[in-house]
């Protein structure tokens, strides 16, 4: 179905998020891609899911003490991506984040597998040069190949230090690498407290790879990596971060629903997504003019 806004000629299919709005400050996209899974595929289906999974929760949050429906935000529904070469969907990731940053909106991407945010990454880094990442993941994703292909699920914090350099990305959660990443990824990693008083105004972007999680909490996730957050811990994370940091973009990614019968990865998944919104739609109606 075509997008309902007229932005460009790309195509989607429409499936929105609890409470979504005709318009509003943030937008949520899907990506529904995963052909460098190494592991479990199944993340093109994490942006539906996260979707039909929302409307099992309350709108309100007790964390927050807010309701979703006070939350300015819109749900642009899932790109149609090609699979195959990830090159021409980043570049069709990377079009649809700059007409919704050209709106004045922030982008709020749903995946899909962890390269996908190197689309969304590299159109918001031209509209904020000084773009600081912030990712939350289990593993590093600094290699500089994997099994020969520069872009891949492992590789996409590495493209993005090309972009932003050493000094544009600080990690949280990291606690699977190999040893060449570890010599980077030791530099790279910092406390969300430390993160929140050093980056000022800076703008920053918000990437979370679901599989930060500990698998008892989410198994639903391609690459599961025991030893993790619980979701409390990673929701007091996250809402720290956005309330703290002048966030210009964000995305949840790697949710993989049918690896998980249950349903409650999905459940969870749209939960953090729930607290995200909620957290930084609380905070741009008290910046409003």
């Amino acid at each position: 179905m075509s997008n309902t806004l007229g932005w460009g000629n790309l195509k989607y299919t429409m499936n929105t998020y609890m409470a979504a709005q005709p318009d509003g400050r943030i937008c949520l996209f899907g990506a529904p891609f995963d052909s460098t899974a190494s592991f479990r595929p199944g993340s093109r289906f994490g942006p539906n899911a996260i979707r039909e999974a929302s409307y099992g929760l309350e709108t309100f949050s007790p964390a927050l003490n807010s309701d979703l429906e006070d939350c300015s935000f819109m749900d642009k529904g899932d790109l149609e991506l090609p699979f195959g070469d990830p090159s021409p969907a980043l570049t069709l990731i990377e079009e649809l984040t700059g007409e919704i940053l050209s709106h004045g909106k922030t982008p709020f991407l749903l995946g899909g597998e962890h390269l996908v945010s190197l689309g969304t990454i590299s159109a918001v880094k031209k509209k904020f040069p000084d773009l600081l990442v912030i990712h939350l993941d289990a593993h590093a994703d600094l290699r500089d190949d994997y099994l020969g292909m520069k872009l891949s699920h492992a590789t996409v914090m590495r493209r993005v230090m090309d972009l932003l350099g050493p000094e544009g990305i600080l990690q949280i959660g990291v606690r699977s690498c190999t040893k060449q990443e570890h010599e980077i990824a030791v530099k790279l990693q910092s406390i969300p407290e430390q993160i929140a008083l050093g980056a000022g105004i800076r703008p920053c972007y918000l990437t979370c790879d679901l599989d930060i999680l500990d698998p008892s909490v989410l198994p639903g996730t391609g690459t599961p990596e025991p030893g993790g957050l619980m979701f409390h811990e990673l929701i007091t994370i996250l809402i720290s971060l956005i309330s703290r940091l002048h966030i210009v973009g964000l995305d949840v990614v790697e949710l993989a629903p049918q690896l998980d019968a249950s349903g409650i990865s999905a459940v969870t998944a749209a939960k953090v997504v729930r607290e995200c919104l909620i957290a930084l739609g609380r905070k741009n109606a008290v910046h409003t003019p």
